[in-house]
């Protein structure tokens, strides 16, 4: 499915010149069918996949108990 540039911007909640910077640098691949850019939307499939696992990395690593260093001994 072929969407617009601010559709796109919406999907990725990005703002539209950051996507037609990452158009025109060839990094979003896109069709220009002669009136407006469109991009498919089906290449952002692994971008959303990699941005939920590195969510969930990020919560498991903020739920990971600090451990106490070994070195530490009471002087008392």
């Amino acid at each position: 499915m072929y969407k617009t540039i601010e559709e796109t911007a919406i999907d990725l909640s990005m703002p539209e010149d950051q996507i037609l910077r990452l158009v025109y640098e060839g990094r979003i691949r896109s069709v220009y069918d002669g009136d407006q850019i469109l991009i498919n939307s089906g290449q952002f499939s692994t971008y959303f996949e990699q941005l939920d696992r590195i969510k969930e990395e990020i919560e498991i690593w903020r739920n990971t108990p600090i451990p106490e260093d070994i070195d530490v001994k009471d002087e008392d």
